[in-house]
């Protein structure tokens, strides 16, 4: 109609919604059926509290990131992320006599190769609580096999426990420990007749590459990284 003002679409328009050339790939990656209505998609990614989504990889990554620990240090217990709902959840009790040799979570708005969030190792002389967030820096990778598909474990030590501040990469570890923890990896699984192959260490540089390969697939498979609203605080 003459005079008529154009439609001006809203911030919730503009940033929340998930185009339709990226529903595929988003409902494939958080295991939800792809005839879900798209409000509802984007409802999942935008009021929910999800660390994945919502808590930041940090201003100097990926030399220093943000990693959401799931499983403390000295654990047999087997916790990890709901995709969907961004709770915490019991996975399994490791079925092997052994234990987790360090705190282990995930960096979030990462997507690794196996459709997860990048996995990290934090060391620290303490065992970390689950779902604590901790400044770690980058020192190396571990790169595995699990079930034909890589599953890169980075490797970083808490920036906040001095103990171990003085390494920078991952040579400077002891050889001990690097031993321990590629042994963990390869035995964790046998008594679930699972086939876990650790090929070998990389250095800082390597581990960078990797995690800013997976924010580059994160953002790709959920396109509003970046605008991601957060959840509103009550009360």
């Amino acid at each position: 109609m003459p005079g008529s003002k154009p439609h001006v679409p809203n911030s919730r328009e503009t940033d929340c919604n998930v185009s339709s050339d990226r529903k595929k790939q988003v409902t494939e990656v958080l295991d939800i059926s792809n005839d879900e209505p798209e409000n509802r998609l984007t409802a999942r990614l935008t009021m929910n509290f999800n660390p994945w989504h919502h808590v930041e990889i940090g201003k100097d990554q990926p030399h220093i990131v943000n990693a959401v620990i799931e499983i403390s240090k000295g654990s047999k217990t087997k916790y990890e992320l709901d995709k969907k709902t961004g709770m915490l959840k019991l996975d399994r009790v490791l079925f092997s006599s052994v234990f987790y040799p360090a705190n282990y979570g995930f960096i979030p708005k990462t997507l690794g190769e196996d459709h997860d969030p990048l996995d990290i190792v934090v060391l620290s002389q303490c065992a970390i609580v689950p779902m604590c967030l901790v400044q770690a820096r980058v020192v190396g990778v571990m790169r595995m096999i699990d079930h034909g598909e890589s599953d890169d474990k980075i490797i970083a030590v808490a920036e906040g426990d001095m103990s171990v501040g003085d390494i920078n990469n991952v040579d400077e570890i002891t050889p001990h420990f690097n031993c321990e923890l590629k042994h963990f990896f390869e035995e964790y699984k046998a008594l679930e007749n699972k086939t876990v192959l650790v090929e070998e260490f990389q250095d800082a540089d390597i581990a960078r590459e990797i995690i800013t390969r997976s924010i580059h697939n994160y953002q790709t498979a959920f396109g509003v990284a970046e605008k991601i609203r957060p959840v509103p605080v009550i009360g």
